[in-house]
């Protein structure tokens, strides 16, 4: 299953594909999507969109993770974050991609080990993870890490959903 996870910003919103076969992780591709600061919100959300579109028709994902926002102490920082989260959401739905959204500690915990990582310790671990994989920058280490952690509890989900299925139960 070919998977994009997603690490949504404003000024870059990292992206990785990975594919993940049973308990099998290979790097496929990496990078970030930067808006130009110098126009407006909705220039910029535009770029963020365009994208979005080429990342997905260029690496054909069968599902998609997001990184969930953490809300700043700037309002106007969130607000912005939330919007570009918002296309992060949006561009893989519209593509009929089922999207999952995953807190930044339970990203950090599947890569990592530890809820509090730091940046560094998540480069080291997406590394390690995915052999042979050159990361291109922050944002895109970031996006594997969600990408990872999907591929971890994607396949429970989906145990999950069926057992449910199987008793009788409501998915």
């Amino acid at each position: 299953m070919r998977l994009l996870g997603l690490d949504p910003g404003l000024r870059f919103t990292g992206w990785g594909i990975i594919e993940a076969k049973g308990n099998s992780l290979r790097h496929l591709g990496n990078g970030a999507i930067a808006s130009d600061a110098s126009d407006d919100l909705s220039a910029r959300l535009v770029q963020l969109y365009e994208g979005l579109e080429k990342v997905i028709a260029d690496w054909q994902p069968d599902e998609a993770a997001v990184e969930e926002t953490f809300v700043n102490k700037n309002p106007v920082s969130t607000l912005k974050l939330g919007q570009a989260r918002g296309v992060s959401l949006l561009v893989p739905a519209l593509h009929n991609l089922s999207v999952t959204e995953y807190a930044p500690n339970k990203i950090k915990k599947s890569v990592v080990g530890a809820g509090h990582a730091g940046k560094d310790q998540i480069h080291a671990m997406v590394s390690m993870l995915l052999p042979g994989c050159k990361i291109s920058n922050e944002h895109a280490a970031d996006a594997l890490a969600v990408a990872i952690c999907h591929a971890h509890y994607a396949s429970t989900n989906k145990s999950l959903k069926a057992a449910t299925q199987m008793a009788g139960g409501r998915p």
